[in-house]
């Protein structure tokens, strides 16, 4: 990834938004989240795909997947949703 200069914004090539999310944005997205709770995971599957995407290393910033570009906060309690890693998902 090339560097930035000084006061630039890393961008997602997909969209242009910024790379980089603060925990307040996330913890946004998950509030609405548990306003649907038949969408969500349990705790426990949640805490086991984190614990996944904590040790993959194609974790970016912290928060973000490089396969998806989603963040990996809010992809992991989707039930609907899978790791998208190439050649299989962490998730088991």
């Amino acid at each position: 990834m090339p560097a930035t200069r000084a006061g630039e914004r890393e961008l997602c090539k997909g969209c242009g938004a910024s790379v980089h999310a603060t925990e307040e944005q996330i913890e946004r997205v998950l509030g609405k989240l548990a306003l649907h709770p038949g969408d969500c995971v349990d705790d426990g599957r949640y805490g086991a795909r984190l614990d996944q995407c904590a040790s993959c290393p194609s974790l970016q910033y912290g928060t973000t997947c490089a396969h998806c570009g989603c963040f990996v906060r809010v992809r992991a309690k989707l039930a609907a949703k899978d790791c998208p890693r190439p050649g299989g998902s962490l998730w088991g």
